[in-house]
């Protein structure tokens, strides 16, 4: 956040951070020198005074404390009734009333933020963001071949080394020529590129109603039973049909077969009298036998029964998380119940996705989120190889890890790559390096960071702007920003072509204020008029820079 506003925006800020030596503390100070940081574990009114909150033109407060975050807002509009406030908080409902509370105020989620990236990574599925009506997403083509795309996001993407890889380049295709740059066109280098298509809807995977028939059944009979109370009643059960068989083969009609098995099982056998003919009997031996071994069956069978009502009667088990199902298949493993964690398994849960959630933290706030939802979840301490082998990793179409440790999250990605080598790990790496040398050391890997996703929609935001979302290249990102042009600004009566920069900005639609619907791939000789509206994809600097081209930003603090 500190250095999107500083590097991108160019407005001096001033962090208030808890420690000069903790976390991300020592980076803050040498970028905004000794003056441009105040030291305060908590954010007093003395913390406030001495960043200037009086005379600021916006405060973000990112903290993890929702209550606090919401404290501190009421206590700088109370310093300063101007200033423009951006609230990170987890609950969005209380965020959009919070929104209507205060004057002045945006609030964000960055797990709500950051998670559909993750979703998509790990689906290998397009981003996709919605502007107005339409939606519309990047894919990254190995091979190009369709030319339909609206433009092209990135070209030169090469695994091995990310720094060849070019952002909003000017490119020959549909592209340019409706952007206008016709006489700027470069060769694309053969090779993979990233393109932006209109999407319908969102692709959602399908599982056929014997599959989930299956989970169901045996995801109830774990439900109720443990597993010293399964062995019990698998013996039992294979007991019980193996002697039902051998009764129904000697000459017994069917019905008659399972009459005498279910009286048996109850401890009903009317056994034969020694001496008795054995025409007077229907089985001879074999059926004695099978009598026999089902009357010794029923008795634990029975037992088992009355265990498990007492059980789930008596007991309170139904609190404990769910366990994953034998079962389950082409699901999906999350490590890491924390606000990203929890937000990424809600999302998959709600395309109708399995998923198997593991958090070693039994107390962990995300547990009884993801349990209201029913989804599987294992915790404890027990060893990461145990808990993705109960995930049934070997059968999972991806492995999210989504802790707040670089280095956990990186043990994951070994641990499943070992059960399950093919497997697809996406990984949440703050550190770029980190996630450099795991493009090159993995394949079917992706990295994203929680903060690079979310920091330019929180800056953005605090600026006065709003983001629509954001698309993630591998670790770069690009933004869908809707402006409106008002009346005065130096923009009116100037042509489309003017906004767009090659590799920072390209306009991709517009919309006056008589149409209803967006133009896209307007003429970028179209002149500009007061109230028009206009979406643009945009780096970070681009970003930056077109914001403050806008807003004509005087030297405020943020």
């Amino acid at each position: 956040m500190v250095v999107e506003l500083a590097e991108q925006y160019e407005v001096p800020v001033v962090a208030i951070v808890p420690s000069r030596d903790a976390d991300h503390a020592p980076q803050i100070v040498k970028l905004l020198g000794d003056g441009g940081v105040v030291v305060s574990p908590t954010i007093t009114e003395e913390a406030l005074s001495a960043a200037d909150a009086a005379r600021a033109r916006g405060i973000a407060l990112v903290d993890g404390d929702d209550q606090g975050n919401i404290h501190t807002a009421l206590r700088v509009q109370a310093l300063n009734e101007d200033i423009r406030v951006v609230l990170r908080i987890y609950n969005q409902r209380l965020g959009g009333h919070i929104e209507r509370l205060l004057k002045n105020c945006s609030v964000l989620s960055r797990s709500a933020t950051a998670a559909p990236a993750f979703v998509n990574a790990a689906l290998r599925r397009p981003n996709s963001v919605r502007v107005g009506d339409q939606a519309v997403s990047l894919e990254i083509e190995e091979r190009p071949e369709r030319e339909d795309f609206l433009c092209t996001i990135a070209d030169r993407i090469d695994r091995q080394d990310l720094t060849r890889m070019r952002m909003l380049p000017d490119s020959p295709g549909p592209a340019a020529v409706w952007i206008g740059r016709t006489e700027r066109q470069e060769v694309v280098e053969p090779g993979s590129r990233a393109v932006l298509r209109f999407v319908d809807e969102e692709p959602s995977p399908t599982f056929t109603r014997r599959s989930r028939v299956l989970w169901r059944l045996i995801d109830m009979i774990r439900y109720f039973t443990g597993v010293q109370l399964r062995l019990v009643l698998l013996g039992s059960v294979i007991t019980v049909i193996v002697s039902f068989a051998l009764i129904w083969a000697l000459a017994r009609p069917f019905a008659w077969a399972v009459y005498e098995t279910l009286l048996d099982l109850a401890g009903s056998a009317v056994p034969d009298v020694y001496g008795q003919p054995s025409s007077a009997g229907v089985g001879g031996a074999w059926q004695r036998v099978a009598q026999v071994a089902v009357t010794l069956s029923g008795v634990p069978l029975m037992a088992v029964v009355t265990a498990i009502l007492v059980e789930n009667t008596a007991s309170r088990r139904r609190a404990a998380p769910r366990q994953p199902s034998g079962g389950i298949r082409s699901h999906i493993v999350v490590i890491g119940l924390g606000n990203v964690g929890t937000r990424v398994a809600t999302l998959i849960h709600d395309l109708g996705i399995p998923v198997v959630c593991i958090e070693r933290d039994d107390n962990a706030r995300g547990i009884l989120a993801i349990q209201s939802l029913d989804i599987p979840v294992l915790t404890g301490e027990a060893p990461l190889e145990h808990h993705l082998r109960q995930a049934r990793v070997h059968r999972s179409r991806a492995v999210l890890a989504l802790t707040g440790d670089d280095a956990a999250n990186l043990e994951a990605c070994l641990e499943a790559r070992a059960i399950a080598p093919d497997v697809r790990i996406v990984l949440r790496l703050f550190d770029d390096d980190f996630a450099a040398h795991l493009y090159r050391s993995f394949a079917n890997a992706a990295s994203r960071s929680v903060s690079y996703l979310a920091a330019p929609a929180f800056a953005a935001a605090l600026m006065g702007r709003e983001v629509l979302g954001t698309l993630s290249v591998h670790r770069h990102v690009v933004l869908v920003a809707e402006f409106v042009v008002e009346e005065g600004s130096d923009l009116v009566g100037r042509t489309l072509r003017d906004i767009d920069v090659p590799g920072e900005i390209r306009v991709i639609a517009v919309r006056s204020p008589a149409a209803r619907d967006y133009l896209w791939r307007p003429d970028h000789g179209r002149h500009i008029g007061a109230g028009d509206r206009y979406v643009l994809l945009a780096t970070r600097s681009g970003l930056g820079s077109h914001t403050s081209r806008v807003s004509s930003l005087r030297t405020t603090q943020c």
